[in-house]
């Protein structure tokens, strides 16, 4: 059935889903911080201008992709919800949600649990002015048939956009936009104005912080290349740079580049997504020549402006996944969490048969394999196609570790942040027993528990937040935190991790009430090189964690190693460090590498985790009257609980020669 299916047609159907679901740096032990191009370091206590900054830093939690009405493909523009709505969840404000009236009105309403520390509203950058052209009437196209036929009904109005990103050579439509897109382009700049001008009325500083931001949306073959673009301050380019603009990642650096302009304060970075349906397309050096100038060319852009990635969203997690053949470790049963990938799985999903003018929903099957050395997949959006390394954490982060050998720099130096990439506007909900549902065809517990078209509907679920270690709670001071790496994220709960390194940190820290500061200034936190020492040969960690002060007690720390042996294998390993099966409100634990070796490049990065709690889709299935619940409420084909979790951003060593 799916030879009948061109990759164009396929692509059309993802868009009518998964948008609607979505310098080289090295630093010693840093008591000082080095500042993001300066080359100058400062220490914590120089960036203190708000009364509650902290020197040893304030764990602060956000979301960091989402989407509202300016989106093409979001719910919310069922819902009306604007960035404005975002932002008034997101400080704890109650606003509009499904179900929608008879007359089209959002009756329902919803609101944060808890507020939230900081926010960036990512609304895809790619049609904001085609979305402004078809839906203003009066415009110069709004009686086009594209635009009639856009505004016919939400799905088609998405395929119609949708099909322009699927492609490795995008253009503008012309029908739309003109033949050299500028209509496009002028109606683009109302909603970018309204963006930024929402953002910057709620920022906050000391309080609450908004970044101007925008999703970089490319999906070619049908596979995520999707980036958030995050901005430091109000100074931003005249219009967003999206995947039309510049169709791979070295291109978007560099037209960012060259209209950021740093004299006047701009300044950015990007963040790319939830690298499980990536098909390897979030591997490096795609699209350049096979040198080693070219590459640590690509390796130098990339340190400087994409610091992080998200493991964990509303379309499943990206920590590890179990199998791979070039990766050697034993299998670690967390990494199959929510997950949709699965090596060896005969993975069903849905798709369309385009044998008929009607959208017809069909069923096609597809076993997870490994991608093939040397080549990419497609369809990873569909659940389909092959797994690469980069497709995961775990293994993206070995193999940057191989490329620094071979070139001298690392181009997959990421930390670790999670998000929702909620399309409904409401920023941060996360809660697995008040999950509103993130994209259209989630609107209530009936459509939820059904499969949905990609990661949706049963194969999704809340997603995470974004956590910061920041002295305060500014855009200076976050954005910084995000170079450097100093971030975490968490699977929604408000886990509080922590992770240091060091070669002479005391073994009795845990007990110490300036555990903190020793740490600092005996070492290294996540995010930082620990430099190879002369004086000591294993190096030493403190691991900390602290409960959710609103949720469940810790019961586990893992300290997760990956390292390159002397044969040039990639291997990995879960060691857990410490145990509470009763759960504690925190845990701590001083741990020694014994089996360190100093000529291996390796990293390490912290696990915090919760006991058994129940997946959010055992809630909506007590919502339904017994006689309405869909069989996945009984057969247990989806695991009735999760463990919750933290993951901080590695430590970095290399090797010696």
């Amino acid at each position: 059935m799916l030879d009948r299916v061109n990759l164009r047609l396929m692509s059309a159907l993802f868009m009518t889903t998964v948008l609607a679901a979505c310098s080289d740096q090295s630093s010693g032990p840093q008591s000082s911080l080095m500042t993001a191009d300066s080359g100058k370091t400062e220490s914590p206590a120089q960036m203190i201008s708000c009364d509650n900054s902290d020197q040893n830093r304030q764990a602060l939690f956000g979301d960091l992709h989402i989407h509202t009405s300016y989106s093409f493909d979001a719910a919310a523009n069922s819902t009306g919800a604007t960035p404005e709505d975002a932002h008034r969840y997101a400080r704890g404000e109650e606003i509009p949600i499904f179900p929608i009236n008879d007359k089209g009105v959002a009756v329902g309403r919803t609101k944060l649990d808890r507020p939230l520390d900081f926010l960036a509203v990512t609304d895809h950058g790619e049609f904001l002015g085609e979305r402004a052209l078809c839906r203003t009437a009066g415009s110069p196209v709004y009686d086009t048939k594209f635009c009639s036929g856009y505004r016919s009904n939400e799905r088609q109005g998405m395929i119609l956009l949708g099909t322009v990103i699927t492609t490795e050579t995008p253009t503008r439509i012309p029908e739309v936009c003109g033949e050299d897109g500028g209509l496009c382009r002028d109606y683009a700049q109302s909603p970018w104005q309204d963006i930024q001008a929402t953002s910057n009325k709620a920022n906050t500083p000391c309080e609450f912080t908004s970044f101007v931001a925008y999703e970089y949306t490319g999906t070619p073959g049908t596979s995520n290349y999707h980036r958030n673009v995050i901005f430091r301050t109000d100074s931003v380019p005249e219009l967003p740079v999206s995947y039309i603009d510049a169709p791979i990642d070295s291109k978007l650096w560099a037209a960012l580049d060259a209209v950021c302009d740093a004299e006047n304060g701009c300044d950015y970075l990007t963040i790319p997504h939830n690298s499980n349906l990536a098909n390897g397309r979030m591997a490096p050096y795609m699209q350049l020549e096979d040198t080693t100038a070219a590459k640590r060319a690509y390796a130098k852009s990339r340190l400087k402006r994409e610091p992080i990635m998200e493991i964990f969203q509303h379309k499943g997690g990206s920590e590890c996944i179990n199998g791979l053949s070039s990766v050697f470790g034993a299998p670690d049963e967390l990494c199959d969490i929510e997950a949709v990938r699965r090596m060896g799985e005969d993975k069903t999903y849905l798709t369309s048969d385009f044998s008929s003018t009607e959208l017809v929903i069909v069923e096609a099957s597809k076993v997870t394999v490994e991608c093939p050395e040397g080549t990419i997949g497609t369809y990873g959006m569909l659940g389909a196609g092959c797994v690469h390394p980069t497709d995961f954490q775990r293994s993206a982060l070995l193999v940057g570790l191989k490329e620094e050998q071979a070139i001298g720099l690392n181009p997959i130096k990421l930390g670790i942040i999670a998000s929702t990439d909620t399309h409904s506007a409401t920023s941060g909900g996360v809660k697995e027993s008040a999950w509103v549902g993130a994209v259209s065809g989630e609107a209530n517990p009936a459509q939820r528990l059904q499969p949905g078209l990609l990661t949706s509907g049963i194969d999704g679920n809340p997603g995470g937040l974004a956590g910061i270690w920041a002295a305060e709670n500014t855009r200076d001071a976050i954005f910084d935190a995000m170079l450097r790496k100093e971030v975490f994220g968490t699977s929604g709960p408000r886990i509080r991790p922590r992770l240091f390194a060091g070669w002479g940190f005391d073994s009795n820290m845990c007990e110490s009430s300036d555990m903190i500061t020793q740490a600092y200034a005996g070492g290294v936190p996540m995010g930082a090189d620990l430099i190879a020492s002369d004086k000591r040969s294993k190096p030493i960690f403190l691991a900390y964690a602290a409960k959710d002060p609103d949720g469940q007690k810790l019961q586990e720390l893992h300290l997760v190693k990956g390292w390159i042996d002397a044969l040039g294998k990639m291997n990995t390993q879960v060691i857990s460090i410490a145990n509470e099966e009763a759960g504690a409100d925190s845990l701590c634990k001083v741990y020694t590498d014994d089996s360190f070796d100093s000529a291996q490049s390796a990293y390490y990065y912290l696990r915090a985790v919760e006991p058994a709690t129940p997946r959010w889709h055992t809630y909506d299935c007590a919502a339904l009257d017994e006689d309405k619940r869909p069989a996945v409420c009984t057969d247990q084909s989806y695991p009735q609980t999760i463990r919750e979790m933290a993951w901080t951003s590695p430590i970095w060593y290399q090797g010696l020669e």
